[in-house]
């Protein structure tokens, strides 16, 4: 309930002040202009330092690459209620709109679960064992924040997937071992009416992280996410930006602190106007 919380918080937030979402995203989505993968490590500290600019209730902490071999959780960044207290890890995803891993099931324990049950599960009773199951106790407590992004149309939906719609209707479960380009096997997750939900991928050796783990899709399972931008976000190349990153890499630690000050302004200023 607490991830909801913050997730609700900030739908609102991004309903109530649309342009501060708007211009977060159109300066993360500028970074593929430097290279395809580094818009996704900058938007984990962006999105962390939207929450501690906008959201005052609440405050973030971008974890870092450094700290990845002692994370407890698959987190990029630490939120804080800070009116309970509550911290929560939060995983930062950017990807393309179609597939999404949402647990990269470190363990591989998600996957020989489900073949103990044989290729098709359909007793209800055994579909409930499966997620009551230590081995899919992280399903519901996955806190992943998705940027799905279009770059042929430059729009941005947060698409957050509900596990708890997931679970419950859930009514049939396939192992599916051809078709494709398919190398290793998944268990796909179909609802009464026969719509796909999501896929554990093989978890053995010979699978590196894009074929093993929990996954989904943003395209034929829309109707298991919810949208916190409220829909699709048309965002905007900053020229500026790029210039800034550039000038900046040339400049001085000096000339850095004055960038700061007057960047710390123009925030102060665009606090007040959302106000």
């Amino acid at each position: 309930m607490d991830y909801q919380d913050f997730i609700k918080r900030l739908a609102v937030l991004i309903k109530k002040n649309p342009g501060l979402m708007v211009m977060t995203l159109s300066n993360i989505f500028t970074m593929r202009q430097i290279g395809n993968k580094t818009h996704g490590d900058l938007a984990e500290i962006a999105v962390s330092e939207f929450i501690n600019q906008y959201m005052y209730d609440y405050k973030s902490t971008h974890v870092g690459k450094d700290l990845f071999r002692s994370k407890n959780h698959e987190e990029d960044i630490l939120v804080t209620n800070e009116i309970t207290g509550v911290v929560l890890p939060v995983s930062l995803k950017a990807y393309g709109v179609g597939p999404l891993q949402l647990s990269t099931d470190k363990n591989s324990v998600m996957f020989p679960r489900l073949e103990q049950e044989g290729v098709e599960i359909t007793d209800p009773l055994a579909i409930a064992n499966i997620f009551n199951h230590f081995a899919f106790k992280g399903f519901q407590s996955i806190n992943v924040l998705p940027l799905i992004y279009d770059e042929k149309k430059m729009q941005c939906n947060i698409m957050v997937f509900d596990y708890e719609k997931a679970i419950q209707n859930t009514m049939r479960i396939q192992k599916v071992s051809e078709g494709g380009r398919r190398k290793h096997p998944v268990y796909r997750f179909y609802d009464a009416e026969d719509n796909y939900i999501c896929e554990v991928r093989y978890g053995g050796a010979s699978a590196n992280a894009l074929q093993r783990g929990l996954w989904t899709n943003t395209r034929t399972a829309s109707d298991y996410f919810f949208s916190v931008s409220g829909g699709w976000i048309e965002y905007t190349t900053n020229t500026t930006l790029l210039d800034l990153f550039s000038h900046a890499l040339v400049a001085s630690e000096k000339g850095h602190e004055y960038a700061l000050i007057r960047i710390d302004e123009d925030i102060t200023r665009i606090k007040s106007s959302e106000a």
